[in-house]
């Protein structure tokens, strides 16, 4: 009985929960069908490019991209940033964490935002690579 306690959590040490985003480092990476470098490669996905972590291994990560698609990436491939990637046609970005806030900018679909701080309240703060700041409701995003 131990030893298959012992089993099942080690198993659960393994697993991320389904709040964990990571994201690809500063240079484009191969995801895989399974965790192996001679394993099927297929996608390139950008820089900073989220994705939510399913299962840590030593050297690699389960992950699940914003399709629904469940790969396999080197985990040295990944930085240490928290981006998001705009899922709607125009997200609209405020000067602050409210509906009533005047509009910082918009970002159209597949636009990648730098989480800035922590989520409160539904709202994401974010940085746009043009320089522009704001923030962002979460269901407007997906990553965060």
């Amino acid at each position: 009985m131990g030893r298959l306690l012992f089993l099942i959590l080690a198993g659960f040490s393994l697993c991320a929960s389904a709040e964990d985003f990571v994201a690809v480092g500063d240079a484009p990476a191969v995801l895989y069908d399974a965790p192996s470098g001679k394993a099927n490669k297929l996608f390139i996905l950008g820089p900073h490019y989220p994705l939510e972590a399913i299962v840590v291994l030593a050297n690699w990560v389960k992950v699940r991209d914003n399709g629904g698609n469940l790969l396999w990436i080197e985990k040295e491939k990944l930085g240490q940033g928290h981006y998001v990637l705009v899922n709607v046609p125009l997200a609209d970005i405020r000067q602050s964490a409210s509906d009533a806030a005047p509009l910082a900018f918009q970002a159209k679909t597949g636009v990648l935002l730098d989480v800035t701080g922590v989520p409160a309240d539904g709202w994401i703060p974010v940085h746009h690579p043009d320089g522009q700041s704001g923030y962002v409701k979460a269901s407007q995003v997906w990553g965060g």
